[in-house]
C-alpha cells in the first residue's frame, strides 16, 4: 500500500472493536463478553467462569468481575484509538 505521495505506508491495526468491546464492558463485563469481542477467548472463559462459581460464595465473583469489566470497559472508551489498537489489537494486552 502506498501513500498520497507514492511512500510506502504500513497498515494500521484495527481499533473498530474498541466500542463495542467498551460498552461490553460496561454493561456484560462479569460475563467477559468484551474479552470475546477482543479475541480473548482463555480471559472471556475464565471471567464467565468465575462468574458462574462464584454465584455460590456470596456473590463476590459476580461481583469482582462486573467491577472489572467496568474498569475496562471505561479504560477501552477512553484510549484513543492509535493506543487501543497499539494496545489490545497489536500488543494484546489480555488485562487492564
Amino acid at each position: 500500500m502506498t501513500s498520497a505521495f507514492g511512500t510506502p505506508s504500513t497498515p494500521q491495526p484495527d481499533a473498530s472493536k474498541k466500542i463495542p468491546a467498551g460498552i461490553c464492558g460496561i454493561l456484560l463485563g462479569a460475563l467477559g463478553v468484551h474479552k470475546f469481542i477482543l479475541g480473548y477467548t482463555s480471559e472471556g472463559v475464565l471471567m464467565l467462569m468465575i462468574t458462574v462459581v462464584g454465584f455460590w460464595f456470596f456473590l463476590l465473583g459476580p461481583l469482582l468481575m462486573a467491577l472489572f469489566g467496568l474498569i475496562e470497559g471505561i479504560i477501552y472508551l477512553t484510549k484513543s484509538d492509535e493506543a487501543f489498537a497499539a494496545t489490545y489489537v497489536t500488543s494484546k494486552k489480555g488485562w487492564f
